[in-house]
């Protein structure tokens, strides 16, 4: 912890994005804890909420190869301005969803907002490595990880109790409200990066990072493992296990707070414990016992209370998992390839993420338990870990 205190009192420019980010992040919560409330009173079918989660991740999957391209040419402070407006005018149009008959106006607004969330966050992780040393550059990705989970927990746990008092609209009013604050204080930071000019074709870079790729199948394959943490998506999973065992004792939002809560105080304090400890080799580990924490989870689920401190050992590995093989792509990347391939990194990412959401929705609309989802989820990790072994022993254990 005092690593990265340290790194926040003497990097102004990273305590200003941090605060950017603890403002923005902790909005967003407000209005997904109401979505997917709306979403249960609404008695939508389980592929609806599927459907509805993998809209969290699809824009992204779709835009990457422009958004790459794009950061590598644009201002990011104006980029990044531009898109934080995006996310303002589809949070406050939130208001305007009632019933089932304006559920394709949610499909919409979802989509624009997530596809400018996603923009967003590939710009602010493509700019980190032109503005701080390598040295700390898996600080600074630890450092966003927990203020992403610290605003997730703060945030979704408030956010059940808003929209429980006060309603959804409430909700969505106080989102877009503190998206207007990260944008003011955006708008006051200084932010000077020197972009390299390209009069290059949007085509012809793109097929030079494909070429970069190709060349450098080191960083395909540390995309490829970093992208698995995706399968750490469980938004649909929890609104269905509320749906099918928490709503006859808890109300929905409560329900949906607490149950996100839980799993990212697992997020905040994983890296705390974990951060001195990990290293190429023990990356291994990890994925082993996020696969054992999901297994406990399904053995758990039925009982909410034993859910909630499950949810809190889900969480515990998750966000150091992410960092740590985000960090890997980092120093291994060319700074003039930065922007794209963290797009693209983030497009397999988001796929991985989106279609864990639609393979839960299409399981359980089968009849398949939620629990047994988990076991398929858990035994997905144990096959990534022996991935890992392989790239472990191929590129990282001779270095």
């Amino acid at each position: 912890m005092k690593e990265y205190i340290y790194l926040l009192k003497y990097q102004e420019l990273l305590r200003r994005l941090t605060l950017i980010q603890l403002v923005s992040y902790f909005g967003a919560w407000f209005s997904n804890v109401a979505i997917y409330t709306l979403l249960i009173e609404m008695h939508v079918s389980a592929g609806v909420i599927a459907f509805v989660a993998a809209l969290y991740f699809l824009p992204g999957v779709i835009q990457a190869p422009l958004s790459g391209t794009l950061i590598d040419r644009l201002d990011p402070k104006k980029l990044m301005l531009s898109l934080l407006s995006i996310e303002i005018v589809s949070t406050f149009s939130l208001l305007f969803i009632t019933d089932n008959s304006t559920l394709w106006l949610l499909y919409i607004l979802i989509f624009i907002r997530m596809g400018a969330a996603s923009f967003y966050f590939t710009a602010e992780m493509s700019l980190l490595p032109k503005i701080l040393d390598h040295t700390v550059l898996r600080q600074a990705n630890e450092i966003h990880s927990i203020i992403w989970s610290f605003s997730y927990t703060v945030g979704m746990a408030i956010s059940g109790f808003i929209v429980y008092l006060l309603g959804v609209k409430i909700a969505f009013i106080l989102d877009g409200s503190l998206f207007l604050i990260g944008l003011f204080l955006l708008f006051t930071t200084p932010l000077h990066v020197s972009i390299q000019s390209s009069h290059e074709s949007v085509l012809k870079m793109m097929r030079k990072t494909f070429t970069y790729l190709k060349e450098n199948k080191h960083i395909v394959h540390f995309m490829l493992i970093h992208s698995l943490v995706g399968l750490t998506s469980y938004d649909a999973l929890v609104a269905l296990m509320v749906d099918k065992y928490y709503a006859p004792i808890i109300a929905t939002a409560l329900a949906l707070g607490l149950i996100h809560a839980a799993r990212a105080v697992g997020l905040v304090i994983g890296p705390i414990f974990l951060g001195k400890w990990i290293n190429d080799k023990r990356v291994f580990y990890l994925f082993v016992f996020q696969g054992l924490s999901l297994f406990i989870w399904a053995y758990t689920m039925k009982y909410f209370y034993l859910s909630l401190l499950a949810s809190v050992l889900v969480g515990f590995f998750t966000t150091t998992l992410w960092s740590y093989s985000y960090t890997l792509i980092q120093h291994n990347t060319d700074k003039n390839y930065y922007g794209r391939v963290v797009a693209y990194n983030d497009m397999i990412f988001l796929l991985v993420a989106s279609f864990t959401a639609l393979f839960t929705g299409k399981l359980a609309s089968k009849g398949v338990s939620l629990e047994m989802v988990l076991l398929y989820l858990g035994a997905a990790f144990f096959l990534s870990s022996l991935y890992y072994l392989w790239i472990y022993k191929k590129y990282l254990e001779s270095k």
